[in-house]
């Protein structure tokens, strides 16, 4: 199994920063893509960011300027550095990845479970 923990949530003020982190662990032939959703309350979840392990990177245009992906493709982590945080960055956050572990041959989804943002004064 692929598993993916996620750390680095928290309660920060409007204009403030947060860094998150996922590392995935297990076995893991080959990892493709790693990112980002988050899911506010009452909302569908969205792609925060994402980033491929030739380092190309997408971004939502809500976070775009404001948001950084970065990894490690080493420690087969990624992490997320959210600066400007405004209050709609409010979510849960969940780390995801495409890769092939699991004993399996093919590449699938695999979902951390999740870190909570808050944004509030």
């Amino acid at each position: 199994q692929v598993q993916l923990v996620e750390s680095g949530g928290g309660l920060v003020q409007p204009g403030g920063s947060l860094r998150l982190s996922c590392a995935a662990s297990g076995s893991i032939s080959r990892i493709y893509v790693m990112g980002w959703y988050r899911q506010a309350p009452g909302k569908q979840r969205e792609l925060v960011a994402q980033i491929t392990s030739g380092g190309n990177t997408n971004y939502a245009d809500s976070v775009k300027g404001r948001f950084t992906i970065s990894r490690d493709n080493a420690k087969n982590t990624v992490y997320l550095q959210m600066n400007s945080l405004k209050a709609e960055d409010t979510a849960v956050y969940f780390c995801y990845t495409v890769a092939v572990g699991g004993g399996r041959s093919s590449p699938n989804h695999y979902w951390g479970q999740g870190t909570q943002v808050t944004v509030s004064s």
